[in-house]
């Protein structure tokens, strides 16, 4: 069997053990030779095409993780990470290269090719991330169906003292129905406000979905991306749906994707100065 495709079978990256028995000693050299195969390190190979990520993982002698490990999985995340995310064993030196480096004992079934299984991964970034990214990788992955709800709050629970707390809180606020970071991190922002307690997509009757929704307090957040209102038609929509929301007697925030991502500051304080106001009414 050829080499490259042992490899990815075995997920990119591999040990010579692994590679033995499909393939001869002769195959593997020649197709490190070839420059079809990459040599990582001593004792790991990966396809040329392998993802940098991991592979610099692989090559400074531990596993992706945290970020890094959150897209491989497909997720979508707040920021991509500027440099690769690692987690390395405890008694491992400190590798060398532009690394995010973290120290921890990692069991066989929390990894998988080298990289941190869906769990682990959620739980390591919400304990390592501030809260808005830790929650946009938890929304994510519940939306991807790699994990279940149960999966994270065992994971969490087992997690280390240091940073349970914030893994708790993160998983228990989790929820696949967020559609994107750019919700989640308003959502973010928007548990963090006293008096307010919103959800993802939620539905207001004879005027459809709304990103983020108050039921109690008649409060709706939206996310408002330019894609989305950059013609005649979607201006139209959007003019019909909150008007309609006004008369069913909603207030509703929009924010720009600008302002969720960088002014937090701002968001916040919108959100502060309405939610009293709506309890003031009895909304």
């Amino acid at each position: 069997m050829d080499v490259t495709e042992v490899l990815a079978r075995l997920g990119g990256i591999a040990e010579w053990g692994e590679l033995l028995g499909p393939c001869s000693a002769d195959q593997i050299r020649h197709a490190v030779t070839t420059g079809r195969v990459v040599r990582l390190r001593r004792n790991r190979y990966a396809l040329v095409d392998t993802d940098a990520q991991r592979a610099a993982a692989v090559a400074a002698g531990g596993v992706c993780s945290h970020l890094s490990a959150a897209m491989m999985w497909g997720w979508k995340v707040k920021h991509e990470p500027l440099r690769p995310w690692v987690t390395m064993p405890r008694n491992r030196r400190r590798p060398s290269g532009n690394l995010e480096v973290r120290w921890g004992d990692l069991d066989e079934e929390e990894v998988r090719h080298h990289v941190t299984r869906p769990a682990r991964t959620v739980v390591d970034c919400a304990r390592a991330l501030p809260w808005d990214e830790a929650l946009a990788v938890a929304d994510s992955a519940l939306r991807s169906g790699e994990v279940s709800r149960s999966d994270l709050v065992a994971a969490a629970e087992r997690s280390p003292r240091t940073g349970r707390t914030r893994a708790l809180r993160v998983v228990e606020a989790a929820d696949g129905r967020a559609a994107n970071p750019f919700e989640s991190v308003l959502r973010a922002v928007a548990l963090d406000v006293p008096g307010l307690d919103v959800e993802p997509q939620g539905e207001v009757p004879g005027v459809g979905w709304v990103d983020l929704l108050d039921r109690r307090r008649g409060v709706v957040v939206e996310a408002e991306s330019f894609e989305f209102h950059g013609t005649l038609t979607a201006l139209r929509r959007d003019v019909t749906r909150y008007t309609e929301l006004t008369r069913r007697g909603f207030v509703v925030v929009r924010f720009l994707w600008e302002e969720a991502m960088f002014d937090q500051t701002r968001v916040r304080a919108v959100l502060a100065d309405i939610a009293p106001l709506r309890q003031a009414v009895g909304s």
